[in-house]
């Protein structure tokens, strides 16, 4: 009861896309499946529910014997309320007293929660740090959810307004909005869609997409310079990979040793030897050197 209490009717940011349908995702030990190829098959074949960095509401939490289904936007199935089930009898036959599209199909979808034996006893805390690779209960805005899913590169031209090439078409609307025109044409056997951004007296940028994916892109400066790049800049069939290495911590130390108290200054003899404060050693039957030491009190 805690758990549905809390996370019932919860707002969410998506970090994941949710395809429609009765076949939602299925998330285990930190792993969403179905994923790549398969879950772009049931995008295309059913449509997306929901999309990265698109705001949803948590409408259901169903607690099974080895898992936890959390249902959003009003789950994968269409529901009636109590009252379009009320009917009134008449010499006409029978009417509903409101009336419902039955041809209206639901917009949600859900994810579902597996554990190996049974459900744990889990604080609300604990199961939003579970469904993290899902769900983002913390972001303050659709555009920082959206950027904690991309790759570094990617989330730095966004967030500077830049187009790469190899970028998908939602990653350009993060990166620049809706293109005031758009264009389609064809070079071959080739089809491609034309994104126009600004117009004369400003630069105008021409972002052309085959499919999904960013291909070219050029840049005509007011001062009639020309830029134009094709070669890949960003490669989104591996985006872990880019995560994964900016994430890395050093795995040695830090600092060097040190005898050094706290709060006292710390000197590299190496590069400044008259300043240190050690007394330089003696070798063995050498006479002490002559003068006081180097004493400071408190070392």
């Amino acid at each position: 009861m805690t758990v549905i209490r809390a996370l019932n009717a919860e707002l969410v940011y998506i970090r994941t896309p949710f395809p429609m349908g009765e076949k939602g995702l299925r998330l285990r030990g930190g792993v969403v499946s179905p994923s790549g190829e398969a879950l772009q098959s049931m995008l295309a074949m059913f449509g997306p529910s929901v999309k990265p960095g698109d705001q949803a509401r948590i409408s259901n939490v169903l607690i099974r014997d080895k898992s936890i289904i959390f249902e959003i936007n009003g789950g994968p199935r269409k529901k009636t309320k109590w009252y379009q089930r009320i009917t009134v009898s008449g010499s006409g036959g029978e009417v509903p007293v409101a009336p419902s599209d039955q041809d209206a199909n639901a917009r949600g979808s859900y994810v579902e929660l597996q554990f190996d034996h049974r459900v744990p006893d889990l604080s609300p805390a604990e199961l939003k740090t579970l469904l993290r690779p899902v769900f983002d209960f913390d972001a303050k805005s659709a555009i920082e959810s959206y950027l904690e899913t991309v790759p570094p590169k990617v989330k730095e031209a966004i967030q500077k307004h830049q187009v790469l090439v190899g970028m998908n078409r939602e990653m350009v609307t993060y990166a620049k909005g809706r293109a005031e025109k758009k264009i389609r044409e064809k070079d071959g056997e080739t089809e491609y869609e034309e994104w126009i951004y600004g117009e004369p007296p400003k630069d105008v940028e021409f972002v052309r997409l085959v499919g999904d994916e960013v291909v070219q892109m050029k840049i005509m400066k007011i001062d009639g310079e020309r830029i134009l790049r094709t070669q890949k800049e960003v490669d989104l069939d591996a985006p872990q990979a880019a995560v994964v290495e900016a994430e890395k911590t050093p795995t040695g130390p830090t600092h060097r040793p040190t005898l050094k108290r706290p709060g006292e200054e710390e000197i590299d003899p190496a590069t400044d030897g008259s300043q240190s404060n050690t007394r330089p050693r003696t070798p063995p039957g050498a006479p002490p050197p002559s003068g006081p030491p180097n004493f400071r009190p408190g070392a």
